[in-house]
């Protein structure tokens, strides 16, 4: 789901100001600026009843300029007070997303609504294209965006989105963060009491992404010799991703004693590529994971993590979409973040 959803943000497109808030067009708009009546406008845009095609043509070029789209109820797709919205996921094959899905549907069936899920498949252009398709079904979307802000805002039509696991300094849109900060002070800190001074990282997202940030704040905070090239990326977020990824590490870094997994599936395949090498863990190298999922008490050694309450993450992004439909703000600061806690098993 941050940063407070600005007002000048929650409203889409621009229809009567060009330098204050925004707001979704409506059919007044259009009837505005194509000079003819509402009931002309829906025939036009619904393609119904006689309208002679000049002004047809003139309707849709203004609906085109305004980016109108009409809602869902003004088209007969739902019963009157259905509240429909839309999920969108990047990958229902990684066990940590389908845990957030049930968090949402679960808070959105309380709420009487009915949920869309979409599958993005980690792809830039599934996620507009969820966009272009969820903007004209949905109330509201929520889900995990790669796409910039300006980009989303041209795709959404105006319905109000929350966005997962993003903080409030990180986008214009109403959103949910993990506090990964508050999580890898707890990590490190445990690894760190343990003895271990050479700690490495098995990214899973290029750039600098809250976690890896996390991570080097706080080895430079207990000191540590650790920067970027104490890091090595895995080319997907699995556990095949995470032995390729060790592989790279002790390559680079056959010195160091423990390692942190940017999620759960990582580490895992991190063990795996540790063992292969004749490393044992947690004996010559600590294994630590993010994310919390069940997979960690099933492996041998049972996978330190940190822990995140994924059916509240989905939870809360239900309750920020409740808010901008009743005209409210959004939740920030703490009441928009979920902290990840400590799990400390035999893996470290």
């Amino acid at each position: 789901m941050h940063s407070v959803l600005a007002d000048d943000q929650q409203q889409e497109p621009s229809v009567d100001r060009t330098d204050g808030p925004r707001r979704r067009a409506t059919i007044h708009d259009v009837a505005k600026l194509a000079g003819v009546s509402r009931q002309t406008v829906s025939r036009a845009v619904n393609d119904k009843g006689e309208i002679d095609p000049g002004t047809k043509e003139r309707v849709l070029e203004a609906a085109r300029l305004l980016d109108y789209r009409p809602s869902r109820f003004a088209r007969g797709l739902v019963r009157k007070g259905t509240v429909t919205a839309g999920l969108v996921i990047p990958d229902l094959m990684n066990p940590f997303f389908p845990e957030v899905a049930a968090g949402v549907l679960e808070a959105a069936e309380r709420r009487g609504w009915q949920v869309v899920v979409w599958d993005t498949r980690t792809d830039d252009a599934r996620e507009r294209e969820a966009l272009d398709v969820l903007s004209h079904q949905a109330d509201a979307v929520v889900g995990y965006f790669k796409n910039p802000d300006d980009v989303l805002a041209r795709h959404l039509g105006g319905v109000p989105l929350v966005l997962l696991e993003r903080g409030p300094q990180q986008t214009r849109f109403a959103a949910v963060g993990i506090d990964a900060a508050a999580g890898l002070a707890q990590g490190l800190a445990h690894l760190v009491r343990a003895g271990h001074r050479r700690i490495g990282m098995l990214d899973g997202v290029h750039g600098p992404a809250p976690r890896r940030l996390a991570f080097l704040a706080e080895a430079r905070r207990h000191g540590l010799p650790v920067d970027d090239g104490w890091i090595a990326m895995c080319p997907e977020h699995s556990v095949t991703g995470g032995e390729v990824g060790m592989e790279l590490l002790l390559d680079a870094r056959p010195e160091i004693t423990a390692v942190f997994g940017f999620n759960d599936l990582i580490a895992v395949g991190a063990m795996r590529a540790a063992r292969r090498r004749g490393r044992k863990v947690p004996g010559d190298l600590a294994v630590l994971g993010f994310d919390g999922l069940s997979l960690g008490e099933l492996v041998e050694p049972a996978l330190t993590t940190l822990h995140i309450d994924k059916r509240q993450l989905g939870r809360l992004a239900v309750e920020q979409v409740a808010r901008l439909r009743a005209g409210e703000e959004p939740m920030s600061g703490s009441d928009a973040w979920v902290v990840p806690e400590l799990v400390v098993r035999a893996s470290a």
